[in-house]
Parts: structure tokens; sequence; C-alpha cells
């Protein structure tokens, strides 16, 4: 029969990862569609649309991989490069929570919007792309690197998987601004996102490939040996025919775009796992780090005679007493 197969279970929706897999291509995936909660968290910055557009779409890729994680921890994606955008920063926190900021040079943005150089390889420049996994305070941390050299996160990604994991990988981002009213309020621009990800995973023994080299071993430019399997030849090809308004239409759901994609090979889909639009910052938090600081260095903090934080994440203002650390010291 063919089909996507989830019976008993509820359409996955906005803000949402649903797992699926194509057990006749011996594929795994996610496909994520975001709405108010990447709405939610653009509209914390007054970013320039091609940094939003560009943070979003690290947002999407963070998603999409931290949602595999069984444990409770958290995969932060960053980058750091010689472009426009000098720096992105997402951080999922497991099993639901988003929140990402960018630091970016507001003129040569604009500068390279003006010329047309407003593609995502164009605004991160030349640096390195890090995915860190933080399984908490006893635990050791897992980090992966790839090199950024003119690419998009799209492209960073596919590298990072060959060489890091050498598993064969395809990633498919996207963002857009529609047009929507809530009841009561005007027509206004809102930010969607999506993204789809593959991975072939072979089970049976004529699929699986000779591995000259144990995952996370390769050295940079390394490939897998053999060529590529009639199946995930053919899955990288379904990949390729979807379209960005695909991924971001809200009209167009993750199991009606699997359907399409898959409908001959009986693609299975399980429960979708939520996402939130949420940080980690509070006052206590902020106060704390506050306190870590030795006296002088929160004296050069004062200005107006108070000390003033705002959450790089959030955007949230926080508002100190300096001699509520004083207090403390005494």
């Amino acid at each position: 029969m063919s089909s996507v197969d989830r019976p008993f279970a509820p359409a996955a929706g906005d803000d949402a990862v649903l797992p699926f897999s194509v057990e006749a291509l011996d594929l795994r995936g996610r496909v994520i569609r975001l709405g108010p909660a990447i709405d939610a968290l653009l509209g914390r910055h007054d970013y320039p649309p091609a940094v939003s557009r560009l943070l979003a779409e690290a947002v999407v890729l963070t998603a999409l991989i931290g949602t595999s994680m069984k444990f409770k921890g958290r995969f932060i994606l960053q980058t750091q490069s010689d472009g426009p955008v000098a720096m992105l920063v997402v951080d999922f926190e497991a099993p639901d929570a988003l929140r990402a900021c960018a630091r970016f040079d507001a003129d040569a943005v604009a500068a390279a919007v003006a010329d047309g150089r407003d593609r995502p390889e164009d605004l991160l420049g030349r640096g390195h792309l890090a995915m860190t996994i933080d399984q908490g305070a006893h635990m050791s941390r897992y980090q992966g690197i790839v090199e950024l050299d003119g690419r998009s996160l799209e492209e960073a990604a596919h590298g990072y998987f060959l060489q890091s994991e050498q598993i064969p990988t395809r990633v498919r981002l996207a963002v857009a601004e529609v047009l929507t009213r809530e009841p009561g309020h005007e027509l206004r621009r809102a930010w969607r996102a999506g993204g789809l990800f593959l991975q072939f995973l072979p089970e049976s023994s004529e699929r699986l490939g000779h591995r000259d080299l144990h995952p996370g071993d390769a050295p940079g430019g390394t490939s897998a040996a053999g060529e590529e399997d009639d199946a995930w030849v053919e899955a990288q090809s379904l990949a390729g025919t979807v379209e960005d308004d695909e991924l971001t239409d809200p009209s167009v759901g993750a199991e009606t775009l699997l359907y399409r994609l898959f409908h001959e090979h009986d693609a299975r889909v399980f429960d979708p796992q939520p996402l939130v639009e949420r940080c980690r910052c509070t006052r206590d938090s902020v106060s704390a780090m506050i306190a870590s600081f030795s006296p002088a260095e929160r004296v050069d903090m004062v200005e107006n005679g108070r000390i003033g934080v705002t959450c790089e994440f959030c955007s949230t203002r926080y508002d100190f007493d300096p001699q509520e650390f004083e207090a403390g010291e005494a």
C-alpha cells in the first residue's frame, strides 16, 4: 500500500519536528515546520531581514539535528566567520526549547544586500561551523567542527556529516515571510521556516558499505568509499524536487509533503516533537553572573547609578542596584 503511515496520531502542524522512515529506501529523516515560534524568536531582535533569514536557517538546522538526541541535554550550533555576519548562535535544550542570536556588522550587511550579495554563503564568508552536544556538568562534551569556505549552511551540514560521521545526509532549509492577520489585528508580515533532513542508514547486508575509518576519525575531505547506492540516489533526487514554498507554506502539512515525496515507498511517520521559543535566562542567573565579577569590574558596569544587562538571546533587560552585590560581600 502506498501511504504515509501513522495510525491514531495527530497531524504535526506548526512548531514541530516530524520524524519519519522509508524502510524501502533505508531512509530516516525529519521534517520541521516553524511558524509562531520562529516569528517570536526573530521578533525579539531588530535584525535586518537578510540576517533574520540566515539566523532562521540556523535555527531550522539546529532543531533538525537537536531533536534526534535521546537524552536530556543541549545542542549548540555556532558559526564564527569573516563575513558581514560574524557569528550565529542557536541553543536547543532538549526536549523542545530554542533560542538564538546573531552578531553582525550592520553597514557591511547593508552593503552586501545593496550589491546583491545576500545569499547565506555571502553573509557568512569564511570561518567555521561548530556543533556541540552538552550532556550536563558530569558528562564530557562532544564537538564537531566543519569549515565555512564560502558554503551555505546546507552545504556545511553535508560536509559535517560526511567527514565527521560518514553518514550520507541531505539537508534542505527554507525561510519565508508571509502575510498574516490575527483576529482583531491588522495584516502584517510574519516569519516562517521549514526544513527536511534525510540520512541513509542501511541495515541490509547488501547495502552496508565498507568504511575504512571509524565515524568521527575521518580527516577533512575524506569521503565514504564505494559508489552511491541506488536507493540513496533516488532519495536525493526526490529531495531535490522540494520547493522552498512547500517547506514554509502553512497550507502544506508535513504529512502532505512526505506523501508527495515517498508515496511509492510507504513512508512511516512517528509522533511529532513540539518546539517552543524559550530563553533560559532568569534574574537570578544574571545576578549570579554579575556577582562573579570583582568589585572593580562591577564599578565599570554602573551607568546612571544602575547595572543593566540585556540578554543577547531574548533581549530581556535586567536592572540592578549595585548595592545589592556590595551587601552580599559584607
